[in-house]
């Protein structure tokens, strides 16, 4: 079959491309007869993967089960360098369908679900078992790519305060803005979006976006389209991003702010400026919401003197609006160690630290709740639970056991999960598996 797509595309197939789940492939199907290798010398870069997460708890947790949850996401889209396809100048398109599927050890088991979660033990899960479209943009660059345009559909944490993946526990992957102020959409969700990008030299660039702010886009009736219907204001992110060279080794530091024009519910005051859950009057709506980060990532040691081997540190700082946002900052640390064993070069070992806390303004709203209904007792079913501060730990060894194939087992502990005291420390085994198709 493969044999037949090249004729019909007019390409040649490599005979001694590889094949099927070989270890020296790039992916699981493998080259395809040659004719993936085809596409990406004429621009096309087809491109498919798969990320399951299992989560075991062991001890701990809201329910104190012994309970197991898988979730898993495909993605399946193409990127096209339409200067090597059409001879279109620093110009790509790039469109992407993202699935996700399964259940969160969260949910009932480790959280309170009186109160839900701050972070997600399985990073993958969430937004619905749905197919979505995650991307479909176009970028074009000028003045020899120091100015670069970006418009289409696309997420915030696809652009800004980006950081790596490594982990299992959502409070250590991927942008952390998007994951906790619900204005700022990290993938699979996307919104309408446009971003322009000035790169001042090698090591420094600035970048603005501005994003439509639409609910509608979260709803799974809403996840293949495109409309606009429902949009509520514009995000406005601004970043700056330092690439430095220390030591002899990379390094990447980015300070954002990101400012919505859209109205957002007070989390505890009335039009008034009163206790909302004590006159029973309407949450009053603030007019915007804003909020900044600062993420940094710098590689400090090489092993054997191999620079693709070596101790990465990451540190991440940010805070949110209170009166608007459940998490009020949030700040972690992580190393990864790179090659470990000689015999191992492309494995992995992980450990982060994250601290969540909740804004004061809806701890003090929980309180005034349980007041205003006369109830005192946690163990009471209408007691809405006061959360204040989460930590998460995390522990993991990547194998990459062949260049598609990675397998990432982990475990975590959760102090106070959700914030909430009254919680037992949960501690869960975890396993990652991510290939490439």
């Amino acid at each position: 079959m493969a044999l037949a797509i090249c004729a019909a595309l007019g390409v040649s197939c490599n005979a001694v491309a590889a094949g099927a789940f070989s270890a020296d492939s790039k992916w699981m199907t493998g080259d395809w007869g040659g004719l993936r290798s085809e596409l990406l010398e004429k621009g096309i870069d087809i491109q498919a993967g798969y990320t399951g997460e299992a989560a075991a708890n062991l001890h701990g947790g809201y329910s104190n089960n012994h309970t197991t949850r898988y979730a898993d996401q495909f993605t399946l889209g193409t990127a096209i360098d339409l200067q090597k396809l059409a001879g279109w100048n620093d110009t790509q398109f790039m469109v992407q369908l993202t699935n996700r599927n399964g259940s969160s050890l969260n949910d009932k088991n480790i959280s309170d679900p009186r109160a839900g979660s701050f972070s997600y033990i399985q990073e993958v899960y969430g937004t619905g078992s749905v197919t979505r479209l995650s991307e479909l943009w176009l970028s074009k660059g000028f003045f020899d790519s120091a100015l670069n345009v970006k418009v289409g559909r696309f997420s915030f944490g696809d652009e800004f305060g980006v950081e790596d993946c490594l982990f299992q526990n959502l409070a250590f992957c991927g942008p952390q803005t998007g994951n906790w102020v619900d204005v700022t959409y990290n993938s699979p969700l996307s919104t309408w979006a446009a971003r322009i990008k000035y790169k001042f030299n090698d090591q420094v660039y600035a970048q603005i976006g501005a994003y439509n702010i639409n609910p509608n886009y979260a709803d799974n009736n809403n996840a293949l389209k495109l409309r606009t219907s429902g949009t509520e204001g514009t995000l406005v992110p601004v970043e700056v991003v330092w690439t430095p060279t220390v030591n002899e080794l990379p390094g990447e530091y980015h300070v954002g702010y990101y400012y919505s024009s859209a109205n957002a519910d007070d989390l505890y005051k009335d039009s008034n400026n009163h206790v909302a859950a004590l006159t029973g009057e309407d949450y009053r709506s603030d007019t915007s919401r804003h909020g900044w980060w600062v993420t940094g990532k710098q590689q400090l040691t090489t092993l054997d003197g191999d620079a693709a081997r070596g101790l990465t540190v990451y540190a991440d700082v940010a805070a949110y609006d209170e009166a608007t946002t459940a998490i009020a900052n949030y700040q972690k640390v992580a190393l990864v160690l790179k090659g470990p064993f000689a015999s191992r070069p492309d494995d992995s070992i992980g450990f982060a630290v994250a601290r969540l806390e909740s804004s004061k303004q809806s701890l003090r709203n929980a309180k005034a709740t349980n007041v205003a209904s006369g109830i005192t007792e946690y163990d009471d079913p209408d007691y809405l639970p006061e959360q204040r501060t989460e930590y998460n730990y995390e522990l993991n060894y990547g194998f990459q056991l062949t260049q598609w194939l990675n397998v990432r087992p982990n475990l975590q502990y959760i102090v106070h999960p959700g914030g909430v005291n009254e919680v037992q420390n949960a501690f869960v085994a975890g396993l990652q598996v991510q290939s490439v198709f």
